[in-house]
């Protein structure tokens, strides 16, 4: 079952808020398919997937088929009334209006409809072919020569309060400005993932994303609600009507991979639970951001990924393969950002390395920075920030115990003066006692001196092993 070759949808690169704040979703999704043709799918995949949702629903309604297959009501009539002419369906009930009409599986039906089962049990939204797919992940890059761009000041006001030097922000600014691949890399608890995740909120304008797509004769799911998700809704129901349902409005995507990622996750999976097709965690964040985190630690060789990945980007198409199948070029076209507390040499090799575009240190924090995210962590949750208890921070707890000023204990830190106190039952308090308690109780070895300065019961170069530090994000 291939797809009918058909001209790419025209697509437009954003959408625009209306004044009571809903997205004009026209200039995003492609326009409706009023006709099977107009889907660019063969008659016979949009009548198997007709066939399958009827066998699921008994009597079914003219609405409710449209409905769950996202397809206009000219095309699921345009089946019907073929189904109605190979007696394969039978109109069961019809109202007043010529769209208020059930249907239901006559026996021959009910086995074609078997038959369309055992080959794909997928039963959700019709898909859009994969040249259309292509076009409009293409017409949506950030990477395009006239796209926008990160300016100065959007920058600083997404990281103003991160206590990131001018000098980093620039360099980050560069990095994302040139629309390469950077990596991120510093100890534990530096703070590069939390970092690289903020980097999504920097682009959050719509995007169409497909629920699912016809690969050759395979129907793969694209769509997943926990990575896509909805922007404000469209503006009004005329609005919708005149757009390809088959598309979902989605915010662009923020992936994030660790060190869980194995050789298997890069390929097309069937889901055990549904029998369908599902595409890799890659290609879910077509058009947004894509981070590997902990690079190095992965199941698979971390030069094997990334040669797999930066060809994949300078082509714009990755080879996927099908299980126990042949692989198929799907579009693939990411904002890649890699972290690691290794060093770049130990993990990849040169050839690597050089088409990584920058490659950005992230350490301790100067101590002005480190004082105001302190500051910022104590506004997060609602308690008020002791100065002599930053300064007891700063110069007793980390200066003598030799612990840099990473961006993590803040956060550490905060939130065990909240389970202290709420344990307690009284508000939490950022006082130089309530640090010496919850300092000891997350370096138990190195406990520093104590709320009126003695010194505490570790030598003060006791390492702490780097396991058991906590992670990046502050």
């Amino acid at each position: 079952m291939e797809a009918l070759s058909a001209s790419p949808p025209a697509i437009a690169r954003g959408g625009a808020l209306d004044a009571a704040g809903g997205i004009e979703a026209a200039p995003v999704l492609p326009r409706q398919a009023r006709t099977v043709r107009d889907t660019g799918l063969e008659p016979r995949v949009v009548t198997a997937l007709v066939l399958k949702t009827m066998h699921a629903g008994g009597k079914t309604a003219l609405s409710m088929l449209t409905g769950r297959l996202r397809l206009s009501t000219g095309v699921v009539r345009e089946v019907l009334q073929g189904l109605v002419a190979e007696q394969l369906a039978e109109v069961a009930w019809s109202g007043d209006s010529d769209i208020d009409v059930h249907y239901q599986l006559t026996a021959f039906g009910q086995r074609a409809a078997a038959e369309h089962l055992a080959q794909s049990r997928y039963t959700g939204p019709a898909p859009v072919t994969l040249d259309a797919w292509r076009a409009v992940v293409e017409a949506q890059s950030l990477r395009q020569p006239d796209g926008a761009r990160v300016t100065p000041a959007e920058l600083q006001a997404l990281l103003q309060d991160d206590g990131i030097e001018p000098a980093l922000r620039e360099l980050l600014g560069a990095a994302l400005h040139s629309q390469r691949p950077l990596m991120l890399y510093g100890p534990a608890g530096g703070g590069k993932t939390h970092l690289a995740r903020k980097l999504a909120r920097l682009r959050q304008d719509p995007i169409a994303v497909p629920y699912a797509v016809l690969v050759k004769h395979e129907i793969v799911q694209v769509h997943d609600p926990a990575l896509h998700p909805a922007p404000l809704q469209a503006r009004s129901m005329e609005d919708r009507r005149s757009c390809d349902a088959r598309w979902a409005l989605c915010r662009r995507p923020l992936v994030h991979v660790g060190a869980e990622l194995a050789r298997d996750m890069l390929e097309l999976r069937v889901d055990a639970a549904s029998g369908v097709l599902r595409a890799p965690p890659h290609l879910l964040a077509n058009n947004g951001l894509l981070i590997l985190d902990d690079l190095g630690r992965q199941r698979v060789p971390p030069a094997e990924v990334l040669h797999r990945w930066l060809g994949a980007l300078e082509s714009g198409v990755d080879h996927v393969a099908v299980p126990n199948g042949a692989s198929h070029a799907l579009p693939f076209d990411v904002s890649l950002v890699l972290a690691t507390s290794l060093a770049p040499e130990a993990v990849l090799d040169e050839s690597c390395l050089r088409r990584i575009g920058y490659r950005i240190p992230v350490g301790p924090l100067s101590e002005p920075g480190y004082r105001a995210l302190v500051r910022r962590q104590c506004r997060l949750r609602g308690i008020e920030p002791d100065e002599a208890a930053i300064d007891y921070l700063v110069h007793e707890l980390h200066r003598r115990t030799r612990r840099p000023l990473l961006a993590a204990w803040p956060h550490e830190l905060l939130g065990r003066i909240h389970d202290f106190a709420g344990f307690a039952g009284q508000a939490p308090r950022f006082d130089c006692a309530s640090l010496a308690r919850a300092w000891g109780s997350l370096f138990s070895n190195d406990t520093g001196p104590d709320a009126s300065g003695n010194p505490g019961g570790a030598p003060l170069s006791t390492p702490m092993p780097a396991s058991s530090e906590p992670g990046d994000t502050p």
